[in-house]
C-alpha cells in the first residue's frame, strides 16, 4: 500500500471509531417533521466526547473553560471534559459526604451554574440542593446546603434543578437516590415533589407527580417544562408560570407511555434543554426527543443507549448528550 493511502486509511479509522456505534443500526437520527431540519441534519454523527463511566448525567456546559462539565453518579463524582475529548476528575465526593458506606446512586446528579455563579448540584447521597464553597477552577468537596428538608422532613434526593430570571431556584424530588428506592426506610416524605426555593429562603412545594425528573424553561419563562420518569406514566407536563413564579396548571405535553419497554426505547422521560427558537430536546425512551413549543415529536435522536441529559453549548452549535456510559456531542445548525 501507498504510505499516502495507508495514512488516509488509518485517518478514516480513527473517524469511523469516534462515531458513537455501540448498537451498530441503533444510533441515528430519525426525522418526523421537515422543521427539525432547521436545527439538525439527519447525516450528522453522534460523537463519543467521553467514556468508561458507570452512569452519566448532569451535563452543563462551562463557556469560560470550553469543556463540558458532567456526573458519574455510582462513582460519586463530576468530571470534566474539553470538546477534543480530553477528560479529567473535576470533583470527588460530589454528592455523599457521609462516613458509612452505601450502595444506589450516590453521586451529584443535575448540576446548573447560580446567579452568583456558583456550581449548584442535587446531591443525592446527601438528599439536599448544595453549592460548592470554592471557586469554579478551585473545585474542593466543600459544601454549603441550600435546601435539604420540607416542613422539617428530609427530601427524598433532588434529581434536577433550574433557575429562573428572578434568581428562583426550581428542582425536582424523586427517590432515585435512596439506596431501597421508594422501599427505603430512610424515605420521610410520602410523595415525590417540585419545589421553588425562593430568594426569602422559602421552599414552596409546588406540585406532587409520581417521578418528577427533567426540567426546563421556555425562552420567555412563561412555561416549565417537567419530565416524568414514571414507565407507567411516561410523560412530559407542561405548566404556565405566573409573575411571581408559582405554577397555575399543569397540562399534558406529550405521552411516550406506549413506547417504554419496547426494543429501540431503552429509557424515560428524564432530563431536557429548551433551545432558544423554543424547541425543546428531550431524553426519553429511544433517546433525546425533539418537540416543537406545542408539543409536536419533529425528530428523535437515536443513541442506542438509555440517555439521560443533555445540553447545548453557549452558541449552540453543540448539543452535548450523556448516555449510559458515554458522553456524546452532535452538530446543530444554526
Amino acid at each position: 500500500m501507498h504510505k499516502f493511502s495507508f495514512c488516509i486509511t488509518i485517518i478514516l479509522i480513527f473517524l469511523m471509531s469516534c462515531t458513537f456505534t455501540p448498537t451498530k443500526e441503533n444510533a441515528f437520527i430519525e426525522i418526523f417533521d421537515d422543521r427539525a431540519l432547521e436545527l439538525i441534519d439527519p447525516e450528522t454523527p453522534l460523537i463519543i466526547l467521553a467514556e468508561g463511566h458507570d452512569w452519566t448525567e448532569g451535563p452543563l456546559w462551562w463557556e469560560a473553560e470550553q469543556a463540558l462539565l458532567y456526573t458519574d453518579i455510582p462513582q460519586n463524582s463530576i468530571f470534566k471534559v474539553d470538546m477534543q475529548g480530553n477528560k479529567s476528575l473535576y470533583l470527588k465526593p460530589s454528592g455523599y459526604t457521609g462516613d458509612t458506606d452505601r450502595g444506589g446512586e450516590v453521586g451529584a446528579n443535575g448540576l446548573v451554574f447560580s446567579p452568583e455563579g456558583r456550581l449548584v448540584m442535587c446531591q443525592h447521597g446527601d438528599r439536599r440542593m448544595a453549592y460548592m464553597d470554592s471557586p469554579l477552577d478551585e473545585p474542593k468537596a466543600s459544601f454549603v446546603t441550600l435546601a435539604d428538608r420540607y416542613e422539617g422532613k428530609r427530601l427524598n434526593s433532588p434529581n434536577d434543578v433550574v433557575y429562573d430570571a428572578m434568581g428562583r431556584m426550581y428542582f425536582s424530588d424523586p427517590p432515585y437516590g435512596l439506596e431501597k428506592n421508594m422501599d427505603d426506610p430512610a424515605k420521610e416524605l410520602d410523595f415525590q415533589g417540585l419545589y421553588v426555593l425562593r430568594n426569602s429562603g422559602e421552599l414552596q412545594l409546588l406540585d406532587r407527580l409520581t417521578r418528577p425528573n427533567g426540567l426546563a424553561f421556555s425562552p420567555d419563562q412563561s412555561l416549565l417544562y417537567v419530565a416524568n420518569s414514571d414507565p407507567d406514566l411516561a410523560v412530559w407536563y407542561v405548566y404556565e408560570v405566573d409573575m411571581d413564579g408559582n405554577l397555575n396548571s399543569r397540562n399534558l405535553f406529550f405521552d411516550a407511555t406506549d413506547k417504554v419497554g419496547r426494543d429501540g426505547y431503552k429509557g424515560l422521560p428524564d432530563g431536557m434543554k429548551v433551545h432558544t427558537s423554543g424547541v425543546i430536546f428531550a431524553t426519553g425512551p429511544g433517546g433525546v426527543w425533539v418537540f416543537s413549543p406545542e408539543g409536536e415529536a419533529l425528530a428523535r435522536i437515536h443513541t442506542g443507549e438509555a440517555t439521560s441529559n443533555c445540553a447545548f453549548s453557549t452558541d449552540e452549535k453543540t448539543l452535548f448528550m450523556t448516555a449510559d456510559s458515554y458522553v456524546l456531542k452532535m452538530d446543530l445548525k444554526l
